[in-house]
């Protein structure tokens, strides 16, 4: 493990964005973190959503820790503990999930690497908070919208929150998320056009990262 839980959640807030991107090309998985890192991303879901997909990760760890050395790389879509523990072994500093399941928790909590579970109520964050959750996700954000994100703060202000689902590269749509008392959002397809992806336009995709991470940064001021 390259990264201790407190370097992953101080990069995680200090940029305020987490990409979440999945494919089974492991050269096109490369050239997408490449392009991020370079567009100042600093943490990166991958996602486990296909058939191999470890095989995929183990594979753009090793790449991330030569090619982009201050990358953080973690997994997304981890529903159970097996899964958890198989990609801690091949180099994830973070996990991420749709769900919040307490046996990841246990898992992560070995390691002390961050878990950030999907959550869709105040309790169920008020329960992975209990189980050692510092970072929760609000999922699916675009229909939790921004409204329960700042319901939720009131009463539990030290929360703090990822939102994935419903979330554009425009400021807008930022300011909305942050306004409400968002830490970071994941972001995946609006960050990643598939034309951009099969035109092969890598420094298009660094530009939409630079541009969101700006946003974000004038946002915050």
């Amino acid at each position: 493990m390259k990264f201790n839980k407190i370097q992953v959640l101080t990069a995680m807030k200090e940029t305020g964005i987490v990409p979440v991107f999945y494919s089974s090309d492991i050269e096109v998985s490369k050239k997408i973190v490449k392009a991020c890192y370079e567009g100042g991303v600093r943490a990166f879901e991958f996602t486990n959503r296909g058939e191999f997909a470890h095989e995929v990760f183990g594979e753009l760890v090793k790449y991330a820790a030569k090619e982009c050395p201050e990358m953080i790389m973690g997994i997304g879509s981890i529903v159970d503990a097996p899964t958890a523990a198989l990609y801690i072994q091949i180099g994830a500093n973070f996990i991420v999930g749709p769900l919040f399941n307490p046996e990841v928790a246990k898992v992560a909590n070995r390691r002390l690497i961050p878990y950030a579970p999907g959550c869709g109520s105040v309790s169920e964050v008020g329960f992975a908070q209990e189980m050692g959750c510092d970072l929760c996700k609000v999922f699916p954000g675009d229909v939790l919208g921004a409204g329960f994100v700042k319901g939720l703060k009131a009463p539990m202000p030290w929360s703090n929150l990822m939102v994935t689902g419903g979330v554009k590269p425009e400021e807008a749509n930022l300011k909305t998320w942050f306004d409400a008392g968002v830490t970071c959002v994941g972001m995946g397809s609006n960050l990643f056009p598939a034309e951009m992806i099969k035109a092969e336009d890598w420094s298009g995709i660094t530009k939409l990262c630079s541009d969101a991470l700006a946003i974000v940064k004038k946002i915050r001021k």
